[in-house]
This record gives structure tokens, sequence and C-alpha cells, in this order.
């Protein structure tokens, strides 16, 4: 049975994507699980369609053209066309500009920034049809900040938060609600636990709380639409 209440979540693993995904669920929307790994997608998948929601799995890789559209091809033969998006997929690799392997970098570059191109462009079309639709770009400190040896992921996210700046002058004025979350610093998720056992929960942003917020962007009414949203943990230096 196809649903007209679809969301796509490109990035879903066990932080952000994942609890996005099931807020979304809850909501009653069918949900469109992408990412590079199908494992992750699998225990996400799980989760949702136990607690009686609706969940499919596109396994893509938000950096490769042909992929991304091969994604979305299937996404609207098996659930429908999304009338949410959010891109939620980051990658990147540490190091100094002379450290910096070129190919790791455009990488980077890729999916952090171009695969949100490439996915806003296969959702766009049925949304202006219908007159209405969200996009949600999750962006970093480093969309605001080139942090010394974090070029491979500022550059990414300057390039995202410009795309988000762009697509919502283009196309809020056409009913698509399009909003950049800066996520000023670290969110709690397993692995970040794994590394530091012993951190207090308070210094990190809750993915709950996170996906709540996606939620209420996507509710708010036109006459008062969000394009950048900053959230830190109380105890965040900024």
């Amino acid at each position: 049975m196809t649903t007209t209440k679809v969301a796509a979540v490109f990035g879903v693993g066990p932080g952000l994507g994942a609890a996005a995904a099931r807020r979304f669920a809850r909501e009653g929307f069918a949900v469109a699980l992408l990412a590079r790994g199908e494992a992750g997608l699998r225990e996400v998948h799980t989760d949702i369609t136990r607690d009686g929601g609706r969940a499919a799995m596109f396994p893509a890789d938000a950096g490769d053209a042909g992929s991304v559209s091969a994604a979305f091809s299937r996404l609207r033969a098996e659930l429908g066309p999304p009338e949410v998006l959010v891109y939620n997929a980051g990658a990147f690799q540490v190091g100094g500009i002379l450290d910096l392997d070129p190919a790791a970098f455009e990488s980077a570059w890729r999916v952090n920034c171009l695969g949100g191109f490439l996915s806003a462009r296969e959702v766009l079309p049925a949304m202006l049809e219908r007159g209405r639709g969200t996009l949600l770009f999750t962006g970093a400190t480093a969309s605001l900040r080139g942090s010394a040896r974090f070029a491979g992921l500022a550059v990414g996210k300057f390039g995202l938060r410009a795309l988000a700046q762009s697509l919502a002058r283009e196309f809020g004025p056409r009913g698509i609600h399009v909003a950049h979350i800066v996520i000023d610093g670290q969110i709690d998720t397993p692995r970040v636990r794994g590394m530091m056992p012993s951190r207090d929960a308070s210094t990190m942003l809750s993915p709950e709380a996170i996906a709540e917020t996606y939620w209420q962007l996507h509710q708010q009414h036109p006459s008062t639409w969000t394009q950048e949203l900053d959230l830190r943990p109380a105890s965040e230096k900024f």
C-alpha cells in the first residue's frame, strides 16, 4: 500500500539518523532509510517495524550520483515520493592540508555537500507538484568555522550550508521549507560513549532531542519558517 506521507532520511546510523527516522515513523510516515551500509539500516528498520511503523531500506552512496539516483528511483516505486528529506550523511578525515590525500578530500566533499544537492534534485519535482515539502540539512560547527586540520569536513559543510540557503531562496516562495541545522557539539552516540565512557551525557547533544527539533521544523507554519538553527548543549562554549 502506498502512502502519501513519506520521509527520506539519508545518513541513517546509530545516532541522529536513526532518531530522526524513528521520530517521523511515530507520526505515521513511511520512512525511507538510506545509508552506505546495509547493516546499520537493518537495525533501525527492525526498530521501526517492531513498533508498528513502516520503513524500507535503500543502501546508497551519497557521494555517487548513479547510486543516489538508483536509490531514489527504487524509493519512489516502493513508497512514493517523499514530502520530507533529512540529509544527514557525513564523512571526513582529520588532517592538515599537507597530509590530506586529495582523493579523500574530494570523497568527503561528495558526501558532505554533493549528496545533498543530488538528493534535493530527486525529491523537489514531486514537492513542487504538491506545493509543499521540507528539506532538512544537518550541519556542524564546521559549517561556520574552518578549524585547523578540519578542512576535509569544513569545505563540504560550508558548501552544504550555501546549498541550503540557495534552495531556501529559490523554493521557499514555492512552498518548500528548507532549513539548515548547525549541530554545535558532539552527538551522544555509542561510538562517542565507547571513546569517552566517563563523559557526562549533559555535555553532548541527545539524538532524540535533535530529532524532535527536526520534527518541529517540519511542522512550522509558513509564516514563521526557520532557515537556519543552531543546537548545542547548555554547557557548550561558543
